[in-house]
C-alpha cells in the first residue's frame, strides 16, 4: 500500500516546466499583450514613431499659446437676455452655469427614463428568470440600443424633432436602456439560487419573483449602477451639444468653431469641478443604500484618499 502511495505522489509532483508556467503565466501573458500591442501600434503608424516623440513639444506649445490662462468670461453673465439676478447670483446668467445646468438636467431625465424602461427587459433578459426564447431576444434588443454611440443618437434624434435639449434627452435615454439593461441583467444573474428556488418552491410567479425577491435583493447594485450611469450621462451629454443636443457641448463647439481655444479650456476646468462634484455626492449617497448602516460615514474629505487609507477609519 505503502508503494502505490509513494508511486502516486511521484506522479502528481510537478514537472520543472509546470513550476516555471504556473510562477511566470501572469508575466508572460502581459508581456506577451505589450509587445503583440507595440507590434500593431508600429503596423498601424507605418513605422512613424518621430510623431510620439514630438507630442509632448505640440502640447506644451498648444497650451501655452491658446490654452492657458483661461478664459473665465464664460462665468460672466450674458448681455442678451439682461440678467435680473442680485450681483451675487450674477453667474447663474453665464453661459457656463446655464450649459452646466441644462446638461445635468438632460442627464437626469435620460438616467430616471432609461432605468424605468430598462429594468423590465433586463428582467426578460436574465437567463435565470426568462427561458433562452425570451432572453436572448432581449439580449439583442438591448444590445442594438448601445450599438451606436449617444452622439449618433442624437444627431438621428436632432434630424427627427429639431435642436435643442428634447433631442439630448431622447438620445440619452435610449443610450441608458441599452447600456444600463446589460449592467441590471448581469446583476440580476448574480442573485443567489437558494432564493429563487425558494420562490418557486412557495409557487410564486414570475412577477412576484421579479419583485418580491429580484429587486430586493439587487436594489443596491441596481442603485450603484444608476447613480453610475447618471454622472456617465452627465460627462457624455457634454459632447452631445456638438451636433446640436443641448447641453454645455452647444457652447464648447461654439467656441472651438472661432479658435477660442482659452475659452473651451474654461469650460472643461468647470465640467471637471462638477465632475468631482457629483463622484463626492454619489459616494455619499450610495453609502446610504449600503446594508450596514451603523457604519460611521467618514469626513468629506476622504473621497480624495486611495481606500487603503480609508479604512484606518473603520479599525480605530
Amino acid at each position: 500500500m505503502n508503494e502505490h502511495r509513494e508511486k502516486y505522489e511521484l506522479e502528481e509532483k510537478p514537472t520543472p516546466f509546470l513550476n516555471a508556467w504556473y510562477q511566470w503565466r501572469w508575466p508572460a501573458v502581459f508581456v506577451t499583450l505589450a509587445v503583440l500591442a507595440v507590434m500593431v501600434t508600429h503596423s498601424t503608424i507605418e513605422g512613424n514613431w518621430q510623431k510620439l516623440f514630438e507630442s509632448p513639444r505640440n502640447v506644451q506649445t498648444f497650451f501655452r499659446e491658446s490654452l492657458w490662462p483661461p478664459d473665465w468670461s464664460v462665468l460672466e453673465p450674458q448681455a442678451y437676455p439682461v440678467c435680473e439676478e442680485p450681483k451675487l447670483l450674477e453667474f447663474t446668467c453665464s453661459t457656463a452655469w446655464i450649459g452646466v445646468l441644462e446638461t445635468l438636467k438632460i442627464a437626469f431625465i435620460a438616467t430616471v427614463f432609461g432605468m424605468f424602461i430598462s429594468y423590465p427587459i433586463a428582467l426578460l433578459a436574465a437567463e435565470n428568470l426568462s427561458p433562452a426564447w425570451i432572453s436572448y431576444p432581449a439580449r439583442t434588443f438591448l444590445a442594438a440600443f448601445r450599438s451606436l454611440p449617444s452622439i449618433l443618437w442624437a444627431l438621428l434624434f436632432v434630424i427627427m424633432v429639431g435642436l435643442g435639449p428634447m433631442a439630448g434627452i431622447m438620445a440619452m435615454t435610449i443610450y441608458t436602456v441599452g447600456y444600463l439593461g446589460k449592467l441590471q441583467y448581469e446583476a440580476i444573474e448574480g442573485v443567489a439560487k437558494p432564493q429563487l428556488d425558494a420562490s418557486r418552491a412557495m409557487g410564486h410567479g414570475w412577477l412576484e419573483r421579479s419583485f418580491g425577491v429580484i429587486l430586493p435583493e439587487s436594489a443596491n447594485n441596481l442603485i450603484s449602477q444608476a447613480i453610475f450611469m447618471f454622472e456617465y450621462n452627465f460627462r457624455h451629454g457634454t459632447v452631445i451639444g456638438i451636433v446640436g443636443a443641448g447641453g454645455i457641448g452647444y457652447y464648447i463647439n461654439l467656441y472651438l468653431d472661432f479658435l477660442q481655444y482659452d475659452k473651451v479650456f474654461a469650460y472643461v476646468i468647470v465640467i471637471f469641478i462638477v465632475v468631482l462634484i457629483l463622484d463626492f455626492v454619489s459616494k455619499v449617497t450610495r453609502s446610504l443604500f449600503k446594508d450596514d448602516m451603523t457604519k460611521k460615514m467618514h469626513p468629506f474629505w476622504t473621497v480624495l484618499l486611495p481606500s487603503s487609507w480609508v479604512q484606518r477609519f473603520d479599525e480605530e
